[in-house]
């Protein structure tokens, strides 16, 4: 674990290959200062070049995430002209680009409130497991700002549709656990106490799977939700898949189906 700071970073050593970024400002629901927004930002852009098969992202205490901390004097609008806003908005948006740019799956861990720049990070990651406690807010259009903001906008309609997304974005309604669940926002619903234990259960069984079959499924999946076509999304998934039989993992999974053993896989 490194130093406790805005973002905590943890490789536990009972689960291999399996990286936590933890948001840490517990006393503000974890809300977004700028120094955490660049050290995030910093960790997962750093998080692309290093090896590991999941990530799974969390908060301390009992919040996700609540956005960006609307009480500090830089909060965004409050304070400089068009263009230094413009890039201090640019900065927050470019959280999910970093989560979708990972050629790792992302499990958002969502422990407690996801609103605001939160709700839409936690839409970037890949698998949504959530607390019961676990609340959802699209709160932009409260807050006199359009609903789409930090990727929210091409992401939740990607998840729940666009008349549900139509309705979270325009009304900024907050969405429980269950619901998230029902709508398609969550892909489970625990205990408060086994949320963390349930993301790793989760990492640990794509962990177990080929990192090149994983990296290239999480790589199909975001091209091809936006193919102009089946047959498009198919000669991608052709290529891969030819690809994929040319590593070493492939034959070893193919041996081990039929050895009767887990297979040992290497990455090659």
């Amino acid at each position: 674990m490194t130093d406790a700071g805005p973002i905590i970073l943890e490789r536990p050593e009972a689960h291999p290959g399996v990286i936590v970024v933890r948001l840490n400002r517990p006393e503000r629901l974890n809300a977004l200062s700028w120094e955490m927004i660049d050290e995030l930002g910093d960790l997962l852009r750093g998080l692309a070049r290093e090896p590991g098969r999941v990530v799974i992202l969390t908060g301390t205490g009992r919040g996700f995430c609540a956005g960006l901390d609307l009480g500090g004097s830089d909060a965004v609008g409050s304070v400089g002209g068009t263009v230094e806003v413009y890039e201090r908005q640019e900065k927050v948006a470019d959280l999910s680009l970093a989560i979708r740019d990972l050629p790792i799956p992302v499990i958002a861990a969502v422990n407690g409130p996801a609103a605001g720049g939160g709700f839409s990070i936690s839409l970037a990651a890949d698998l949504r497991i959530c607390a019961r406690s676990a609340v959802f807010a699209a709160s932009f259009a409260r807050l006199g700002l359009s609903g789409g903001d930090v990727g929210a906008s091409y992401l939740l309609p990607r998840l729940v549709g666009y008349g549900i997304a139509a309705d979270l974005l325009m009304t900024g309604r907050r969405v429980d656990a269950e619901e998230a669940l029902r709508i398609g926002l969550a892909n489970a619903v625990v205990d408060d106490d086994q949320v963390l234990d349930a993301a790793f259960a989760k990492a640990v069984e794509i962990a177990a799977n080929s990192p090149f079959g994983v990296k290239m499924t999480k790589q199909i999946l975001g091209r091809n939700v936006d193919a102009g076509s089946i047959e498009a999304a198919v000669e991608l998934e052709n290529r891969t898949q030819v690809l994929a039989t040319r590593t070493e993992d492939m034959p070893e999974a193919v041996a081990a189906f039929l050895e009767k053993r887990p297979p040992d896989f290497s990455g090659r």
